[in-house]
């Protein structure tokens, strides 16, 4: 079975890392960006499989970020879980048009509970 690509987006280099470890022990390929604002060249570059988007991540937003991806004809199918330490990420992820999401803090368990429905 060929390696499945995330490409995780967060403004917070810890988180980054450790989701990096944790995911590439579980055998996927981990591409990151601390930035969004170029979302569409970066899923160009990576080609990922699924996509885990910060909502406060800099230059345009998770929310805007999200919507590029899902109104792209050759990349809206791509899944994006939504990941925030807000509150309202529910309603924040439906207004992007996240396919899931996820609150932080979370459970390295959950999250890849979460990636595993998708891929």
């Amino acid at each position: 079975m060929p390696t499945k690509t995330i490409l995780m987006l967060d403004d917070d280099k810890h988180v980054l890392e450790i989701c990096t470890i944790i995911l590439e022990t579980n055998g996927y390929r981990i591409a990151v960006s601390e930035t969004s604002h170029d979302i569409i060249e970066k899923v160009e570059e990576v080609r990922p499989d699924l996509i885990l988007m910060d909502n406060w991540i800099p230059k345009i937003g998770g929310i805007e970020a999200t919507r590029l991806v899902k109104s792209h004809p050759l990349y809206r199918d791509i899944p994006v879980i939504y990941l925030s330490a807000n509150t309202d990420i529910a309603n924040l992820a439906q207004r992007a048009g996240a396919d899931s999401y996820l609150a932080k803090p979370f459970n390295l368990e959950d999250l890849e509970n979460r990636i595993a429905e998708f891929l």
